[in-house]
């Protein structure tokens, strides 16, 4: 594959740092951060793929209506350029599936994740069943309208107490499933 024809990725976020993590794990794409002035919807979708969809779509239609096709055909003129956005969460089974998309506002709109990992223990509090999966759904979307979706789930349980020092979100709490 010729520099050409190298598939362009356009992440849709506000989180600096995801351009570059999904950079290292898609070598030979190009993956890019989404260009300012661009502005993401308000997540009103209903699950993980609903919200990512928004995301997806709202960012390729503002492109196209900042800078027409060409900004979404560059760098790689001859290759696929996509816009990519994800959502993503915590479900806990024993919770009907709460916190689901709510997982970074679970204790509120301003809580920090150690706010968040505490409603959730309360809520588990004296609870055998505590069986939970972080979910992540990206959806990608061309200049042409094409789409593409991926799920992808990691099972795991949540402990009774936070263990480790600082981490991200439910981190702390979330104890994957080894299989043997």
């Amino acid at each position: 594959m010729t520099a050409e024809e190298k598939t362009t990725i356009i992440v849709a976020t506000s989180n600096s740092n995801k351009a570059r993590e999904f950079a290292a794990l898609l070598p030979g794409v190009y993956v890019l951060p989404m260009p300012e002035g661009i502005v993401l919807p308000e997540e009103t979708g209903t699950t993980f793929e609903e919200n990512a969809r928004l995301k997806a779509w709202s960012v390729r239609d503002q492109m196209l209506d900042s800078a027409g096709s060409q900004l979404l055909e560059t760098p790689a003129p001859s290759g696929k350029v996509w816009v990519m956005a994800d959502d993503s969460g915590i479900e806990i089974y024993a919770l009907g599936g709460a916190p689901g998309i709510y997982s970074a506002r679970y204790a509120g709109e301003d809580a920090s994740d150690t706010d968040n990992v505490d409603k959730l223990l309360l809520e588990l509090k004296g609870r055998d069943d505590r069986g939970a999966r972080f979910v992540c759904v990206i959806v990608c979307v061309s200049a042409a309208g094409e789409e593409l979706v991926a799920h992808g789930y990691f099972e795991g349980t949540i402990a009774g107490a936070p263990r480790g020092g600082p981490a991200l979100a439910y981190d702390p709490v979330f104890i994957p499933w080894r299989k043997s």
